[in-house]
């Protein structure tokens, strides 16, 4: 309870967790049917990044790296048309968290469920949907929501799991909360974020994933040497990938890496075992 996305707004994972977003969202939108998200760790949907985002500057290292670039592949150019469509002045203002840009690419048939459980944070993002019959906000846990939400209706879509890491054991937690999301909504495309302090809980968190059809690791670090006390880079576990997505994460990983860059780093987009 203690986190708030709001200080971290734009930052380097945003970045690369919200150009996979914006990739698997736009699959969704290549079918006619109707699709249906749920974002389990909501924050407030847009953040002012002179308000807490300037406290701690993250941002600047983030979009404010790329937010300008003209030669981005065409799921981080995409992903930067959404970011300016909330800057209309042309300067960086505002960045857009996943629930804006999730709503940004829905039709008029889509379906959007929202889930936070911070008070101030929920009533922020009530006011920012107000009146939206296409979202529905949920002030509860995460991880209980996950229950009570799933399956949904329509059956295509998406659940976005982004949880703080600030308990220990988190990380297995999500494990075990992918594997239940899967066997409730087997046809759910499923996109975990997590971060990369130590190698070692990321590498027991993935071994601890049950077999997932058509999984996938993309992760980007920002630094050649692993130091724990830091955000070294981060990743995503993603699940029923949409075929075709896989060469489009690839570029735009590929593209973002040395422009996020610190000190070295690398990246990757792996299977996993089904």
């Amino acid at each position: 309870m203690n986190y708030r996305h709001a200080f971290h707004a734009g930052n380097q994972a945003d970045v690369v967790k919200h150009v996979v977003l914006v990739a698997l969202v736009e699959a969704l939108r290549g079918k006619a049917k109707p699709f249906f998200a749920l974002d389990l760790h909501a924050g407030i949907g847009r953040y002012a990044l002179a308000a807490e985002a300037a406290r701690t500057g993250e941002y600047i290292d983030g979009i404010g790296r790329i937010d300008s670039a003209t030669d981005a592949p065409p799921v981080v150019a995409r992903y930067l048309d959404l970011v300016r469509g909330f800057n209309p002045s042309g300067r960086l203002e505002i960045y857009p968290g996943s629930p804006r840009l999730i709503r940004a690419l829905m039709r008029p048939e889509d379906r959007l469920a929202l889930v936070e459980l911070h008070p101030e944070d929920h009533a922020r993002l009530q006011a920012e949907f107000r009146g939206d019959s296409q979202v529905a906000i949920h002030h509860r846990d995460a991880w209980e929501a996950l229950r009570g939400l799933l399956p949904p209706q329509p059956r295509r879509g998406l659940l976005l799991i982004d949880p703080p890491f600030e308990v220990q054991g988190e990380q297995l937690r999500m494990a075990q909360a992918i594997g239940a999301a899967h066997r409730r909504w087997p046809e759910g495309i499923i996109a975990a974020w997590y971060p990369i302090k130590d190698r070692p809980p990321v590498d027991a968190m993935l071994a601890a994933l049950p077999p997932l059809p058509r999984a996938w690791t993309a992760e980007l670090t920002l630094f050649d040497s692993l130091f724990p006390a830091r955000l070294n880079g981060s990743g995503l576990i993603l699940a029923n990938l949409p075929w075709g997505v896989e060469e489009p994460l690839r570029e735009a990983l590929a593209w973002l890496q040395p422009r996020l860059a610190r000190q070295g780093g690398s990246w990757r987009l792996d299977p996993l075992p089904s």
